[in-house]
């Protein structure tokens, strides 16, 4: 939590979607507590869903300003958020939450012309193939080569937090918060067919190389952020830019993920 501690009356912020429902939903908070700036606020309270909540991290990210977020889920899927309706207030609730660390990921890209992009992902980084032909790439960790060519729609890496969005979808496995491991996972694998993909320390770095780029084009994903005609990608985990988020006791990301696993 770095220097601020939840028991000492944190600062308080309220950062609100644009959403109608989350606009409705702010009217009430907003009179219930002594609301500072988000520049002054040691915690922002987050109005709207996962992909809001996504939004005010990737901005501070983007401004190298790391602050405990607490999410109210005024969205659709709200994974990432808690519950709205608490009895308490948001003062008591924000003080007797859970931290959790998430470590983004960064996608270093060099394109087909030599220029290089840097972009943080929360969830995953996805290479997929941009036209009918199929992706083929090398996939290299820690700088040695371990498959020589994956042909498939394409591959991502994911965090604990995103193996329950895209990675999930793609047959990757959950990862356990707080496991320290990324998921590598295939997107419809044509060769070969039967690899489903690997754990990865979150130390590793991953590497993938764009096998006949002209022919067969690859973009590169970091969430929303898109490199078109990559020929390269480093992927790390940046546990120097290291996020946390808030949840109520009982109502864990931890325990959600554990639910997801159960989900027939």
């Amino acid at each position: 939590m770095g220097e601020h501690s939840l028991s000492s009356e944190p600062k308080l912020a309220l950062v609100v979607s644009n959403s109608a429902k989350a606009q409705a939903g702010a009217d009430t908070l907003r009179n219930s507590h002594n609301w500072v700036s988000p520049e002054e606020a040691d915690i922002l309270v987050v109005l709207g869903g996962d992909g809001f909540l996504l939004h005010v991290l990737h901005e501070m990210l983007d401004r190298d300003w790391l602050k405990p977020c607490y999410g109210l889920n005024l969205g659709t899927v709200g994974f990432l958020m808690n519950h709205p309706h608490g009895q308490q207030q948001i003062a008591k609730r924000v003080a007797e939450a859970h931290p959790v660390p998430v470590s983004p990921l960064r996608m270093d890209a060099v394109d087909r012309s030599g220029k290089e992009f840097s972009y943080y992902a929360i969830n995953e980084v996805s290479m997929l193939r941009e036209t009918r032909q199929t992706a083929k790439l090398e996939v290299r960790i820690n700088g040695r080569v371990r498959m020589d060519e994956l042909a498939g729609d394409g591959i991502l890496v994911a965090t604990p937090v995103g193996s329950t969005a895209y990675n999930l979808s793609a047959n990757g496995p959950i990862l356990p918060l707080g496991s320290r491991m990324m998921a590598l996972t295939p997107i419809s694998p044509f060769r070969p067919r039967r690899w489903k993909g690997a754990i990865l320390p979150e130390s590793a770095e991953v590497e993938f190389r764009i096998r006949e780029p002209e022919k067969r084009p690859v973009a590169a994903v970091a969430d929303q952020k898109e490199v078109r005609e990559v020929q390269s990608v480093r992927i790390r985990a940046a546990t120097e830019k290291e996020l946390t988020i808030l949840f109520d006791p009982g109502y864990t990301l931890e325990e959600r993920i554990f639910a997801e696993q159960f989900q027939v």
